[in-house]
């Protein structure tokens, strides 16, 4: 709980909008309850010990001002400037760095740089920063697309890391030609003079072309996809020596009717269900997941490669698995019609959905019929013609449980945001020729709310046993995020208290569901709440108003369940102590910290890889009119997430029209300055499509219409402005 506190502390002591209070008012901002108080007292202690905080006049708390030199991370901006965010936060925050004071940092670098005073502004001193050392670089290998210039040859970096082109020589050694798309080593960093210098170490393929942007991202992002021989050998023996008929104890469910329901293109099936009523009329819901731990012992060449990898990557029409194929797609994945070892959580319930009781074995199933999300809607909507026999009474079972289990998880307080999800229509050669809305039918709420409860229910087993483990935690949002986001949605002229709770948030995303503003609300809550994280911290998971939580449905895909499966193996073999020596013998919070970076790499890969393939198609289609919703108010300009590609452009500030147009942070809009006009989050616009910058992953758009009309010039406005008032002045004949 201390280091949880210190991290929340910290987090408040850097909100833009904190002002110094006692450590009393700080408790009960943090939510702190009177149990809890003495360790809040202790985390802040040890932080002023740290030098972290400073407790100051009249006992305020704040954090240490800027010094003379700060050392953090340098953030690089396409324009030349860059910040550096201080390793030990100050109250300051984030620093200015000019264009010509990087000395060639990048983006991820460790720096050391001069602070100096610029004045007054506002009644606040500004700082700038000059970077006088790098001390670490980020990296020395960086992915591009060759260009030839008539100075020479260039590589010219994807992403926004950095963005100054590298000069390479000897282009002939690796048979590279111009618009390849290569793998460039740094010989020399930038200086203010000149360019940074390289060498091609790797061509990936022409850039554009499907398979060279995968390896690009794949090397951008230093993610691994070839298992190595140790790795595949021991894969392997373990699926030759799989033998069904060898139960050793398990319980044979093999006669059950239990189904998976995936994507159309999953398959490694991690969960199946089964649903089923006991003598006493309740139901009996089984979660049946891929026994995992069964083929990857702990600490074998597999556990560490499972370990390192964190999780599997999910990139546009690639997988690079956690495990290697002949498991995660083989003899784990629960494929129909196939024996397969499991570990079952089942939970019963009343007709309301509440629990009556939970239990948990080892078994062997055997998968009735695979079906994907659109499959079991059809079904739940009456076409049943391509049912197995048993599977359409399951599933019109599954979606009566389920609203159920929804009905009392939403009472106690569970947060959904829906924000939807676009899929790419991919050609044969990888090229996206088109999007589509993501399919969200209910079977999507029936398996969430299936994992959901049986991970709970682990969880809940685990704790009792006193057994530290790997949870999923949510911490709760501190008040003045809280009090942002009444703010942000007061400006949008709807209502939330000042210090809104998980039910007043409930009511305000029902409230817009269905309006032109919902997706910018979904994202402003989003925005405004933790990210969840793997840790053994007991802190619960607020958005899904859990108590304990963990993650166990999907061993083949992410490490934290490996981890959560080998203690429940243990558990089912009355060997407790021994489950409390396993975990005595991880570092639970440095894996935690690990796999909570590995799954953010994921889907910033992911992320990153999905623009880059939007992006292509969009560059062959500038002028296109399309439909989109303001999501980001900015001093340079609007961003608006275009609805049918899944992705934000941004209108210039010189594009909105002809006015003077200045941002005000505290309204959350953007405001004409000659003709009132106003633009807010959620406002519905059509743009144009003006540029597309690939490299940059940046797409430029323009409003079809103007926010503002059109004016014939400041002089015809005046003019009309004083008729007006002369008109006003004269008086009324009688």
């Amino acid at each position: 709980m201390p280091e949880v506190l210190k991290k929340q502390i910290i987090k408040v002591l850097k909100h833009k909008d904190y002002t110094p209070v006692k450590a009393a008012q700080l408790a009960k901002a943090l939510g702190v309850s009177g149990e809890d108080y003495p360790q809040f007292k202790q985390a802040l202690k040890e932080l002023r010990r740290a030098g972290h905080v400073i407790i100051g006049g009249k006992n305020l708390i704040s954090l240490p001002g800027l010094s003379g030199l700060m050392v953090g991370t340098f953030r690089a901006n396409p324009k030349g400037f860059g910040f550096v965010t201080p390793l030990e936060p100050t109250s300051h925050g984030d620093l200015f760095v000019p264009a010509d004071a990087t000395a060639g940092a990048m983006t991820g670098d460790i720096v050391a740089a001069k602070v100096a005073r610029k004045g007054k502004r506002g009644g606040e001193m500004r700082y700038t920063g000059h970077v006088t050392e790098v001390l670490e670089r980020a990296q020395n290998r960086l992915v591009g697309t060759l260009l030839k210039e008539p100075e020479g040859w260039f590589v010219q970096p994807d992403g926004t890391a950095f963005v100054e082109p590298i000069s390479v020589d000897d282009v002939g050694a690796k048979g590279a030609r111009q618009k390849d798309k290569v793998v460039v080593e740094i010989l020399a960093y930038p200086t203010e003079k000149y360019l940074a210098r390289g060498v091609i170490v790797e061509v990936l393929g022409r850039a554009g072309q499907y398979e060279a942007e995968i390896q690009s991202i794949i090397h951008q992002y230093h993610l691994p996809s070839e298992f190595d021989a140790e790795c595949l050998d021991q894969a392997s023996k373990a699926a030759l020596a799989f033998g069904p008929e060898l139960l050793d104890g398990r319980e044979d469910i093999t006669d059950k009717v239990t189904i998976t329901i995936d994507p159309p293109d999953a398959k490694d099936f991690d969960d199946a269900i089964s649903l089923e009523r006991n003598e006493q009329g309740n139901w009996v819901l089984g979660v049946h997941i891929a026994d995992v731990s069964h083929f990857v012992p702990a600490d074998s060449p597999l556990d560490d490669e499972a370990r390192n990898r964190g999780n599997s990557v999910y990139l546009p029409g690639r997988t690079l698995p956690m495990l290697p194929e002949v498991l995660s797609n083989g003899i784990c994945s629960l494929q129909p019609d196939q024996k397969r070892f499991v570990k079952s959580a089942y939970v019963t319930y009343d007709e309301q959905g509440n629990i009556l009781s939970r239990r948990f074995a080892n078994s062997i199933m055997c998968s009735t019929q695979r079906l994907t999300y659109e499959q079991a809607d059809r079904i739940l909507k009456g076409h049943t013609k391509d049912a197995k026999p048993g599977v359409v009474k399951l599933l019109k079972n599954m979606e009566t449980l389920s609203r159920a289990i929804e009905q009392r998880r939403m009472k106690n307080g569970m947060l959904h945001l829906d924000l939807p999800e676009t899929e790419l229509v991919l050609d044969k050669s990888g090229r996206v020729v088109d999007t589509r809305p993501a399919d969200d039918s209910y079977p999507h709420t029936i398996i969430e709310m299936f994992m959901v409860e049986a991970n709970e229910a682990v969880a809940s087993l685990i704790d009792r046993l006193n057994i530290a483990f790997m949870r999923r935690i949510h911490p709760e949002p501190d008040a003045l995020s809280m009090k942002n986001l009444s703010q942000l949605v007061r400006a949008l002229g709807l209502s939330l208290p000042r210090n809104p709770d998980r039910y007043a948030i409930q009511d305000l995303l029902a409230a817009v569901k269905g309006a032109d503003c919902a997706l910018a609300v979904n994202l402003v809550v989003l925005r405004s709440l933790e990210k969840a994280e793997y840790a053994p911290l007991h802190i619960g998971h607020y958005a899904l108003a859990s108590t304990h939580y963990c993650h166990f449905t999907s061993p083949i895909r992410r490490y934290a369940d490996l981890l959560v499966h080998r203690i429940l193996q243990c558990y089912l073999q009355k060997r407790v102590d021994r489950a409390k020596q396993l975990a005595a013998g991880l570092d639970l919070t440095e894996i935690g910290r690990h796999i909570t970076f590995t799954e953010q790499r994921a889907e910033d890969a992911e992320k990153e890889l999905q623009t880059v393939l939007i992006l292509q198609m969009l560059s062959k289609r500038i002028g296109d009119e399309l439909d989109g919703v303001v999501t980001g108010l900015t001093n340079f300009g609007v961003f608006v997430r275009l609805q049918k590609l899944g992705i934000e452009g941004l209108i210039r500030m010189a594009d909105l029209g002809p006015d003077q147009w200045k941002y005000n942070a505290k309204t959350q809009c953007i405001v004409g300055q000659r003709t009132g006009c106003s633009i807010h989050l959620g406002q519905s616009v059509r743009v144009r499509i003006e540029s597309v910058n690939i490299p940059a992953r940046q797409l430029n758009v323009i409003p079809v219409e103007p926010f503002a009309p059109s004016v014939k010039g400041p002089g015809k406005m005046r003019q009309t402005k004083r008729l007006r008032r002369s008109k006003r002045k004269q008086p009324r004949r009688r």
